[in-house]
């Protein structure tokens, strides 16, 4: 009655890592895939991250892997000046749970605490990040070699190498993208953080209208029925799909992508832009600087990456490897890892060939990044991929701080919630290959 009258009421305090699984789920589906054991306890003692990652073991190996090359004391830059780059990073995505998270690494390692008032307070040389900071995390399309020139030739003061360069765009990327699982997932803050971290909450009248979580025991006759159906429905559609045997020309082929791409345009949920905390602000530099649709409606939009003239197999993963070996590997292996996750399961059916519904996933992204794959049908995305999965897609992967509880119950109602957090695993590795792309093809120009 008080919701009815537009009452608030007091809320719980946050319970378990997630606002979206409930805790007893994640123990539910953590046990089915037998994830819950002295390994993952042992390693990163199991933090919200880890724990929800940990629904998909062979993906959180590859992770902390990741994770910890990034934040081992070797490398070409400082310890503490690696922290302070995910928190710079992580701020422009509101994401308070890292910021709060690497600000006390960041002091564990010996950073100076008086950078943690503010950028203003950090070298100039870490400034000097901010616009390809800012570019990474919100259109990297536009990031050009002469960003990467004004950081790295001969006459920039203070200069910055190649190999310090290299490692900078990827722990940023990392962090962007890991603020997309983060806030995609509705990870709470550890039980130790004070920051304040909550998905956006829904008003009383979002409330009562949202969708109710899945129910999977003793669901009513009519929702068991439509659940039944909307997944025979998309089975259907994935087994059209690979029986397909016609053949497209390469001009139809290009206008499938351009049709998909002015479709992805939608219009997420109108979110009142707050004023940032200064937690947040202070690592913040021109924050009115966010996501810009890759092809603006009526303007001209930026030239498309072809897939084919620069991929991460054939040319990111080389330029990698040259520049930062050790990384190139744990990023491919991370990649793959990703792309063949499958337990052959779809809610309530086994035995399921998932391949092409996750390659959609992983193509749609892509293609919200000005990416096309010339070999690829995007008629199939919108043939698998319902509206409310790409409203809560582009959300999390563009604005992952409007991403709300609404969005993430509203798609796939009746799969379970490893299998959106597998989502989300996607739409996160997706959207950092997609900004390492366009940070190593301008450091591949800038070289040559």
């Amino acid at each position: 009655m008080k919701e009815e009258s537009a009452v608030e009421v007091p809320q719980p305090l946050p319970s378990g890592p997630s606002a979206f699984i409930p805790a007893q789920v994640i123990l539910d589906e953590g046990a089915r895939q037998e994830v819950m054991t002295d390994t993952l306890l042992s390693v990163s003692h199991a933090d919200h991250i880890a724990t929800i990652m940990g629904l998909h073991p062979a993906y959180l190996g590859c992770f902390l892997r990741t994770q910890n090359a990034l934040l081992q004391p070797d490398g070409p830059l400082p310890l503490p000046w690696r922290h302070y780059i995910i928190i710079m990073a992580s701020a422009r995505h509101q994401c308070s749970y890292l910021v709060k998270l690497h600000s006390s690494a960041f002091q564990l390692a010996g950073g100076d605490e008086s950078w943690l008032r503010g950028l203003h307070c950090a070298p100039p040389k870490i400034q000097r990040l901010q616009t390809l900071n800012k570019l990474l995390a919100h259109r990297p399309w536009l990031i050009t070699q002469e960003h990467i020139q004004e950081l790295v030739c001969p006459g920039a003061d203070p200069r910055w190498s190649l190999a310090e360069l290299i490692q900078a765009v990827v722990l940023m990327s990392h962090a962007h993208s890991l603020a997309s699982f983060i806030w995609g997932c509705g990870i709470h803050p550890e039980p130790d953080s004070t920051a304040e971290q909550h998905p956006p909450s829904a008003s009383p009248a979002e409330r009562l209208a949202q969708p109710p979580p899945p129910q999977r025991e003793d669901p009513n006759r009519q929702e068991w029925t439509e659940a039944v159906n909307e997944v025979q429905l998309l089975m259907e559609k994935m087994m059209l799909v690979q029986q397909q045997e016609e053949e497209f020309t390469p001009e139809e082929m290009v206008t499938r992508f351009e049709r998909e791409r002015t479709e992805s345009i939608l219009e997420p949920a109108e979110v009142v832009r707050a004023a940032l905390p200064d937690s947040i602000s202070r690592f913040v530099q021109d924050p009115d600087f966010i996501y810009q649709d890759f092809s603006p409606r009526g303007e001209q939009s930026p030239p498309t990456m072809r897939a084919q003239d620069y991929s991460w197999e054939d040319h990111g993963f080389s330029l990698m490897n040259r520049l930062y070996g050790e990384m190139a590997q744990l990023l491919d292996e991370k990649f793959q890892v990703v792309c063949a996750l499958t337990y052959h399961t779809m809610a309530m059916h086994t035995h399921v060939d998932t391949s092409t519904l996750r390659k959609a996933l992983w193509n749609y992204i892509h293609c919200i990044y000005g990416i096309r794959h010339d070999d690829y049908d995007y008629g199939e995305v919108n043939q698998l991929l319902e509206r409310s999965l790409k409203v809560f897609v582009k959300t999390a992967a563009c604005h992952p701080e409007k991403t709300t509880l609404r969005m993430y119950s509203s798609f796939w109602r009746q799969f379970l919630h490893s299998e959106k957090v597998h989502v989300n695993l996607l739409l996160m590795e997706a959207r950092l290959q997609a900004a390492l792309l366009y940070a190593l093809r301008a450091i591949t120009r800038y070289m040559t």
